[in-house]
């Protein structure tokens, strides 16, 4: 599964890899997790819709179980990654939960401490924020409230880096 979205978009969301929904439907989050992140992506304040931004993920294929992609599997799709970046050329990249985050940062540091601020990733800036999924499966307020924050900070971000 490549990616979905505007091909010019300069704003991608990438996440882990593609679960059982995605897998059928041959799109990224098309499952209960890819609902949420319209959601989020739509809210006021935010007010992306999916055909604004481009949406992939680390690994292009659904790896067993459902588990979380291995090291081997996300450097086979990395450079498919770097590619898919090159052409799109995004200002702002969005990472959903650990495994995305620490795959694109190159580190094993935990997400509860990447979240939150600005990375530089290229020419681009990088915010870490909790996978949908993790939302779900952890409905407190305060993931919420944290998760609302650092898509707000992502969206000042491309308000203050868009060319187009």
């Amino acid at each position: 599964m490549f990616g979905a979205g505007d091909p010019r978009a300069e704003f991608v969301v990438i996440g882990e890899g593609p679960g059982a929904d995605e897998d059928a439907q041959g799109l990224p989050f098309v499952g209960r997790a890819g609902q949420l992140l319209t959601k989020m992506l739509e809210a006021p304040g935010v007010g992306f819709s999916r055909a604004q931004v481009y949406i992939t993920n680390t690994v292009k294929c659904r790896p067993p179980g459902n588990r979380n992609p291995e090291a081997d599997e996300l450097a086979a799709c990395a450079p498919v990654l770097t590619a898919q970046l090159a052409a799109l050329q995004p200002r702002v990249v969005l990472a959903l939960g650990s495994v995305a985050t620490q795959s694109l940062l190159g580190t094993k540091e935990p997400i509860g401490r990447l979240r939150g601020r600005v990375h530089p990733y290229g020419s681009a800036v990088l915010i870490p924020t909790f996978h949908p999924a993790f939302l779900l499966r952890n409905p407190g307020q305060e993931y919420k409230r944290m998760a609302w924050e650092d898509l707000k900070l992502a969206r000042r971000e491309y308000d203050q880096r868009r060319t187009r």
